[in-house]
C-alpha cells in the first residue's frame, strides 16, 4: 500500500475510522508512517496525537480499543479509511461516535420506514392509518398478512411478470417489518442473527 505521508508538511495523513459492521463513521484521527506501522503490528488503531505530540493507541488508557479489520487508501494516496471493531464508546466524552450518534446499522429508506411503523404502533389508538389498524387488530392478524403475502410472492415467482413479483416482495417485506415491531424486534435484530449464522458457517 502506497501512502503519501510527504504530501503534508507535518507528515500526518487523515485517518477516517469506520465501524466494519454498521458502516458508521466513528472518528477522525491522524497517522504518520510510524503510527501506520504500529497499527498493523498491534492490530489496534494507533494515531499520532497532535496534542500529546506522540504515538497514541486508542484505548490505551480507557480500554476502548479500535480493533483493526482493514485499511484502504484513497485515490490520491493521502487519506486512509480504516474499518474497525470498536471495543466500547469511541469518543472521549463517552458517546459511540465523535458526532454523538448511536453506532447502529442504517438500512437507508428501510430505516425510515421502520421509524414510521414504530410511530404508528406507538400511536395506534389515535392513528387513522393502515399500519395502526393492523396493530389494533393484534398479532394474529399481522401474522396472517405476512402469510398471505408470502404465498403471493411464491405465486408471482412462478410467472414472468417481474413488476408483480417485486410488488409482492415489497408487500412481504413491509408486513414482516410490521410483524417484527409487533414482536418487539427490529431489522437490526435480524441482521445480528444473520451475522451470527455467518460466523458459525
Amino acid at each position: 500500500m502506497e501512502i503519501d505521508f510527504k504530501k503534508y508538511s507535518d507528515g500526518l495523513v487523515p485517518a477516517i475510522i469506520q465501524d466494519t459492521n454498521t458502516s458508521k463513521v466513528l472518528m477522525l484521527g491522524y497517522m504518520d508512517e510510524e503510527a501506520f506501522l504500529k497499527t498493523n503490528q498491534l492490530k489496534k488503531v494507533t494515531f499520532f496525537s497532535r496534542s500529546k505530540q506522540r504515538l497514541w493507541t486508542k484505548g490505551e488508557e480507557s480500554g476502548n480499543f479500535l480493533e483493526l479489520v482493514s485499511i484502504a487508501v484513497d485515490c490520491d494516496k493521502d487519506t486512509l479509511l480504516i474499518k474497525v471493531n470498536p471495543v466500547g464508546p469511541v469518543c472521549h466524552k463517552g458517546t459511540d461516535t465523535c458526532w454523538n450518534e448511536d453506532n447502529v446499522s442504517s438500512f437507508g429508506f428501510l430505516s425510515d420506514l421502520e421509524s414510521i411503523i414504530q410511530n404508528r404502533k406507538d400511536n395506534s389508538e389515535n392513528e387513522d392509518s393502515y399500519i395502526a389498524s393492523l396493530f389494533r387488530k393484534g398479532i394474529n392478524k399481522i401474522a396472517q398478512k405476512v402469510g398471505e403475502e408470502a404465498v403471493e410472492v411464491v405465486i408471482e415467482s412462478k410467472d414472468s411478470n417481474d413488476n408483480l413479483f417485486l410488488d409482492e416482495s415489497a408487500d412481504l417485506l413491509f408486513h414482516n417489518m410490521i410483524l417484527l415491531q409487533a414482536k418487539g424486534f427490529t431489522l437490526s435484530d435480524v441482521e445480528k442473527t444473520l451475522r451470527q449464522r455467518h460466523k458459525v458457517e
